[in-house]
Parts: C-alpha cells; structure tokens; sequence
C-alpha cells in the first residue's frame, strides 16, 4: 500500500556540479525536495521506488545498486541507486533516475531498499496505472520518488518555444499534485502533454494508479519554471 510520496523534478541542473555557476538559481528547488524526502523518511516505508521517465515504449527496471554518471555533462559524478554491495559499476540509470539517485545519496536515504522503474514517456494512462497498483501491492509500506518535469514550453527560449497551453498545463499539474487529485493525473491529455515536452505524465499517472483507495493528503512545495521548464515539488502523506 502506498504510504507516501515525494514529486521532484529531474533536471541534471539540480546537481550544483552540473550546473556550475547557474547552481544557486535551482537552490529553492532542491531545499523542496529535500523537504519532500523527509516526508517519505517520516513515513517509514518497507520499500522505496523512484519513478522516472525513460526513452523507449516499455517500462525497464533498474534494481538497488544500479549506478549513474554525469560524466555525459563533463562532470565527473557518479551515483548508485541505493546502497546495495556487488551491483553493477556500469553507469546505466537514466538522467531522471540517475538525479533522483543523487537527491537520494545529498539527503543521505538509508530508510528503506530502493529500486527504480524507468516509464517510456509514451506509455498509455491505463497502463500506467496498473503498473502503480501492481508497485502500490508490493508491500505494506510502499514510497513512491516520482521524477519528471512539467512542461518545456513557457519562454520564448526554453527547449520546446514558448506555447501559450504550456502555462495552463502546468498550473493544472501543479494543483492536481498539490491536491492529490488522482483523478485529475489520470486525465492528463498524453497528447498534450507529448507536444509540450511534459516528461513527467507517465510517472505521474503511474502515481496515480498507485496512490488509489490510499486516501492521501498532498503539498505543494515548489512552482516554477526558471528556465522555462515547468518544475514541481510535492509530497503525499
């Protein structure tokens, strides 16, 4: 059962390493997710597992131990998904995962196993949410780390151009999670939310599925969009 939940964004910005001197721009929003991980710590969960978007159609799985590496940026900072002995050193977790990983290792996350499960951003709803309740069922005590960014539409200079939906999207994400709205996840317009470059709706919706019957109290912890990418911090209790 779901008993917790922490919705952070997945910029490699957010690693101060990676964005240099334009780290302190992102400072609020780390201290968020700082904030919305203790929330999941205080819930004292049997099982953690941070979901992220991939590329790809079909969901992948990346188990405790699985490492990361920024080194793609010209930074030379590895991470490690949870703190399981012998796993793989082959950096292989996806940018998403790979920063939830190093929110994880700053917050020093040492309450509960962790494994990742990587959503294609393409995954349909209804598959999304059978694939939260299936991660909802796997224990009494489960937490959810949800990564994903809202739109990449706001500004004329942002990744996908300025679009005027960008904003109202955004503004509905951010109470739909602010509120625990699974209803309103669930709705998400996936077409929408592909031409405005939202990489988080399918982590979102998965949340969605897996936070139903739970009856979960939300916050909104941060809304912004700095560089014209729409970036969220939630929790659910």
């Amino acid at each position: 059962m779901l008993v917790a939940a922490a919705v952070c964004p997945c910029p490699p910005l957010l690693v101060p390493e990676v964005a240099a001197g334009a780290a302190p721009e992102l400072d609020a929003a780390r201290d968020a997710c700082a904030d919305a991980l203790g929330v999941l710590a205080a819930a004292r969960p049997g099982r953690l597992v941070v979901v992220g978007p991939v590329d790809g159609a079909e969901p992948e799985a990346y188990p405790e131990g699985t490492a990361g590496s920024f080194r793609g940026f010209g930074v030379g900072l590895d991470v490690r998904l949870g703190a399981a002995e012998g796993a793989d050193p082959r950096p292989r977790l996806p940018y998403a995962l790979a920063v939830a990983a190093w929110l994880l290792e700053r917050t020093g996350w040492s309450d509960a196993p962790v494994e990742g499960l990587g959503v294609g951003e393409s995954y349909p709803p209804e598959l999304c949410a059978d694939t939260g309740r299936d991660i909802a069922a796997r224990d009494e005590r489960v937490a959810l780390l949800v990564m994903g960014d809202a739109s990449a539409c706001r500004t004329l200079k942002a990744p996908g151009y300025l679009d005027e939906r960008a904003a109202p999207f955004d503004a509905e994400v951010a109470r739909a999670l602010g509120a625990a709205d699974v209803a309103a996840l669930s709705a998400l317009d996936t077409g929408l939310a592909h031409e405005l470059k939202a990489s988080g709706r399918a982590p979102w919706q998965v949340l969605a599925g897996a936070a139903e019957g739970a009856d979960l109290g939300a916050s909104l912890l941060y809304e912004d969009a700095p560089y014209g990418v729409g970036y969220i911090v939630a929790s659910w209790s």
